[in-house]
């Protein structure tokens, strides 16, 4: 085991307060995120937080906001299309649709009717890559070997929707499922959410991966236009883990499972890919409060 440096013990409750400042920001998207109120939730001074803030995480605490803020206004401008443009402006604060739509397009290059009729995904992850990378470095504790439950679980019969290409176009495949679920009457509430992770990104060709998107159904399907089969989540032992916070941290999670959870449990993967319950995901709720649990098939 290394030994902890001088500084650990001082340095951890530091980060700790800041950490504890990006969850409030989350949680607070539509209130006052003046330096004072963060500065406040920081146990920092005023004068010397934005310096901190910037130093600890790599972005001012004004742009973080900025982004988080564009970031889920941008999920409901795609994937809440019952919400008009206004009624998203107003939600996050903006007076009018023109105040909303000269800041989103400044953040994202597209007005907001644009980009809710045809996003431009590739800019759109450009867009929120730093944020993501603060979420998934710094906002988390990493999990720990005891966090992991290995269990054995039933089949469960499920729509599933394929998304094929560029992992940036995944909120296409997102759109055409949600549209499916409405049309056949699955809504997260009454048919649990899955995700199947067939391929890594990072060591996938764009033009060959794969993610698919799940649905729970008692019934069998009728024919439909959005390319959605029946399948199946097979039986068997998995090990599961329960995530809470945002899809940047949760890819951290599954990473821990394989870089460090496997290796020392002595068990074996079983022939189907790791795949998730989304129990609770944003834009419904504030993305430190999504749920996910994980499930690493083993033999």
């Amino acid at each position: 085991m290394g030994l902890m440096s001088p500084d650990e013990p001082q340095r951890a409750p530091y980060e700790a307060r800041f950490r504890a400042v990006l969850r409030y920001i989350d949680a607070n998207l539509d209130d006052d995120l003046s330096v004072d109120r963060l500065s406040a939730v920081a146990s920092s001074s005023k004068f010397h937080f934005h310096r901190q803030f910037s130093a600890l995480f790599g972005v001012p605490a004004a742009r973080y906001v900025t982004l988080a803020r564009m970031y889920r206004a941008s999920c409901r401008l795609a994937f809440r299309r019952e919400q008009s443009v206004l009624q998203i402006a107003l939600e996050h604060g903006y007076e009018s649709h023109e105040a909303f739509a000269r800041a989103f397009k400044k953040s994202t290059g597209q007005s907001p009717s644009s980009f809710r009729a045809t996003p431009d995904w590739q800019r759109w992850a450009d867009t929120f890559a730093q944020l993501h990378t603060v979420k998934r470095e710094h906002m988390h504790k990493p999990p720990s070997v005891s966090d992991v439950v290995v269990r054995h679980v039933l089949s469960t019969p499920v729509a599933l929707l394929v998304h094929r290409g560029a992992p940036e176009r995944v909120g296409d495949s997102v759109r055409a499922f949600i549209a499916f679920r409405k049309a056949n009457g699955l809504p997260p509430s009454r048919s649990a959410t899955f995700n199947i992770v067939y391929d890594d990104p990072s060591q996938t060709r764009p033009e060959d991966y794969r993610f698919g998107l799940a649905a729970e159904i008692s019934a069998p399907l009728g024919p439909n236009e959005h390319g959605v089969t029946e399948s199946e989540i097979p039986a068997g032992r998995v090990a599961t883990l329960r995530h809470v916070g945002d899809d940047a941290s949760l890819f951290r999670a599954v990473a821990f499972l394989y870089s460090e959870w496997l290796p020392a449990s002595g068990e074996q993967t079983r022939d189907f890919p790791l795949y998730l319950q989304r129990v609770r995901f944003a834009p419904s709720v504030a993305e430190h409060e999504a749920e996910s649990e994980i499930f690493l098939p083993v033999r």
